[in-house]
């Protein structure tokens, strides 16, 4: 069992007053602190879950909870005040209440704690300022109550560590630097890995707002988001296919083409958009990746009678012009959509604010119609 160190690390405590402290606390917690016994604890609940698929959250008596996050691990969430469980199993990850520091590394997680108002809990993050596309956390690392803490690779450990750090919240990212992970823990810094961009559906990436309500203690605040982006969305997903078929692409420094594989979440976006993705059938690649790179040719045969396509401005930069998109690769100007001037950016944001997701498959739904642009946020067209 792994468990952090008391946050009296983030300063100095006279000796005396820690003597004295010390002493109320013995008297305050004798006779009612007896833990409880981790093999007679058992769930009193689930919390449920429409979409998502890679975590499932279990409430216990008293506020304890169990996250269970699929080949990531078990975190057991521990109420203020209340004592660890005797003979809680060793893989079990502990987390004390209240997580007021964390060091985000996973930049997808900031748009679910700004959802339910939990940025404040997160004072260290693995990306500076310019790397981020989301007000509030611009904003806190501008005044200093967020402090870049260096990237998931590099960490800044002596901070992190004097801050009395909570919790590390990582990508899969952190599996290309698992010597990061072994040293954190080894310094009592718990390390929480999220797999929402393991998620084949974009609702169940939206649905991860339920896993840091269950992290934070608001569980209610994450439900009514959820339930509000479901609301908002239904008009769109009530709606008949469009017929339209639609390609979403990048192209990269070597000319090669980015492309989202097909059961990826973007494909289903634009499916659940009234669209057909296209490039049809591109299965597994050999890797676990949400995108592959095909060549030109293979892109020109798949995407060139495409009605729409949509560049994804996240891999090398926005795009304003045709000019612009056609000195990626003048091949493209023979594509339908350059012809008939159907093609579209997105904007750098797209990916940070995970839980717009809704309000993106209703601009897909926008475009694909014909419905007035005027108010769209992720997309523009290139002129």
């Amino acid at each position: 069992m792994r468990t952090k160190k008391t946050k009296a690390r983030r300063g100095i405590i006279p000796a005396a007053l820690a003597a004295i402290g010390l002493a109320l606390a013995l008297c305050s917690c004798a006779g009612h602190q007896t833990p409880p016994v981790w093999e007679g604890m058992e769930p009193v609940s689930e919390l449920s879950l429409q979409y998502a698929q890679q975590f499932s959250v279990s409430c216990y008596d008293a506020g304890y909870r169990m996250l269970t996050i699929e080949e990531s691990g078990r975190y057991f969430i521990v109420p203020e005040g209340a004592a660890v469980p005797e003979g809680l199993p060793s893989d079990i990850v502990v987390l004390q209440e209240p997580l007021d520091c964390i060091y985000l590394a996973a930049t997808s997680a900031m748009d679910p704690l700004r959802a339910i108002d939990a940025v404040r809990c997160v004072q260290l993050v693995g990306t500076n300022a310019d790397g981020w596309y989301i007000p509030e956390a611009k904003q806190a690392l501008a005044d200093g109550s967020m402090l870049y803490a260096g990237r998931y690779s590099a960490p800044d450990y002596e901070l992190i560590v004097s801050k009395g750090c909570d919790l590390a919240i990582e990508s899969m990212m952190i599996s290309h630097a698992p010597e990061v992970k072994e040293q954190l823990e080894r310094l009592d810094v718990p390390v929480l890995i999220e797999r929402s961009s393991y998620e084949s559906t974009p609702l169940g990436r939206m649905e991860w707002v339920k896993l840091y309500g269950a992290l934070l203690g608001r569980d209610s605040e994450a439900q009514q988001i959820f339930d509000a982006e479901l609301a908002a969305l239904a008009p769109v997903l009530e709606t008949k296919p469009t017929g339209k078929t639609a390609a979403f692409f990048a192209v990269n420094s070597t000319g090669a083409v980015n492309v989202r594989k097909s059961g990826d979440y973007v494909a289903e976006m634009i499916r659940m958009a009234g669209g057909e993705y296209v490039p049809r059938d591109l299965g597994d690649n050999g890797n676990a990746l949400a995108t592959m790179n095909i060549d030109m040719e293979s892109f020109y045969t798949a995407a060139k009678d495409a009605d729409i396509l949509i560049y994804n401005s996240t891999i090398d930069g926005e795009l304003t012009t045709i000019e612009e998109l056609l000195q990626k690769s003048a091949a493209l100007a023979d594509f339908k959509a350059v012809r008939e001037g159907n093609v579209w950016c997105t904007g750098r944001n797209l990916f940070q604010e995970s839980m717009s997701l809704g309000r993106m498959i209703a601009e897909f739904h926008a475009i694909f119609t014909e419905t007035d642009p005027q108010s769209l946020v992720f997309l523009h067209r290139l002129v």
